[in-house]
């Protein structure tokens, strides 16, 4: 006996991966359904070989089904998880409406997988930010073997983070740089990120941070340990799939960076690619269609007393917003629901 599934917001990018990565994952569903907005009602969309018709979200009766994994924004979230949630259908959010909330589970299976058991408070599981989400699966062994005491980071975040408006965005304004009189003013960004880079991404906030990086911020509080000090530079830049990370740890004690590297290679999730030589680490184009998060360029931080650099990449589509919820759901039927 397997488990009733509807995924909603089916019709947008994460919706599409997560068909996809249910499928390919063999999660074991007896039926399923995908859920849209009226505009996009009756829209076609693939889970393996067959093809879904959307349905009204709107009238949608969540009673008897077992897991919705949502995919919309936090707006739509706020009006149909508790709907969900109390018609006894396990909500997973890929929003932010319920990270912080303290009856709310924020998991990453590979690091805290034990949390998604709190899920019966408001029968609601939190999927993180997907900057948070690869980054944690890095730090999670380390942490453990040497406790972190601060990490630094700066993000090379990909566009598809917004949405296939952004996508498009992208897509035209590197177009219109080439062909005169074709050129695209910025509608989705405040400058032209074609050929270009952009340190603003969410709303700044009134201490100078913008929120997406206070989400990095309390969210690896939550996940890994509140003890760890978090500051984070979050950037846009023009690639279309995939997010990178430059992530800098200080740690309580000495951990070798050969060390280290053995550490992340035995990590669930993780896949060390790290070669000291042209080519001998992972880029964004090489990560999309992956599950793992890679890592690269591990190496000792001369300059503090117990200090490693790494470079971090991963499908931000996928483990960053898709797979870790199809994860989460795996997650609850094995340790809790028990089907399948």
């Amino acid at each position: 006996m397997g488990y009733k599934v509807v995924v909603v917001g089916a019709t947008g990018n994460v919706g599409r991966e997560m068909l996809n990565i249910l499928a390919e994952r063999q999660f074991p569903v007896d039926e399923i359904t995908a859920l849209a907005s009226r505009k996009s009602l009756g829209t076609e969309v693939s889970f393996g070989d067959k093809t879904l018709t959307t349905k009204d979200l709107d009238v949608f009766d969540f009673a008897g089904w077992d897991v919705a994994l949502f995919a919309v924004g936090s707006e739509a979230t706020k009006i149909y998880a508790p709907k969900a949630a109390a018609a006894g259908c396990v909500v997973i959010d890929n929003s932010s409406l319920y990270r912080y909330d303290p009856d709310v589970p924020l998991v990453v299976p590979e690091v805290n997988p034990d949390a998604v058991e709190g899920y019966a408070k408001k029968n609601i599981i939190a999927n993180p930010n997907c900057s948070t989400a690869q980054m944690v699966v890095a730090l999670k062994p380390l942490h453990d073997r040497a406790k972190i005491k601060r990490v630094v980071v700066s993000t090379y975040q990909s566009v598809s983070g917004s949405g296939k408006d952004a996508i498009d965005e992208l897509w035209n304004q590197t177009k219109g740089v080439y062909v005169p009189g074709q050129e695209v003013e910025p509608k989705v960004y405040p400058k032209q990120i074609a050929f270009n880079v952009i340190p603003h991404i969410d709303v700044f906030l009134e201490d100078g941070q913008t929120k997406e990086e206070w989400k990095m911020v309390a969210e690896t509080k939550k996940i890994v340990d509140p003890s760890i000090k978090v500051t984070a530079t979050c950037v846009r830049v023009p690639v279309f799939v995939g997010h990178s990370e430059a992530v800098n740890i200080e740690f309580e004690e000495f951990l070798d960076e050969d060390e280290a590297r053995d550490i992340l290679r035995e990590a669930p999730g993780v896949m060390v690619i790290d070669k000291r030589e042209n080519g001998g680490y992972v880029t964004p184009v090489e990560c999309v269609g992956d599950y793992a998060t890679f890592i690269s360029r591990i190496r000792q931080d001369a300059t503090i007393e117990n200090g490693l650099n790494l470079w971090c990449v991963s499908d931000n589509l996928r483990k960053g917003a898709a797979l870790n919820a199809v994860q989460i759901a795996e997650t609850l039927g094995a340790r809790v629901l028990k089907k399948g």
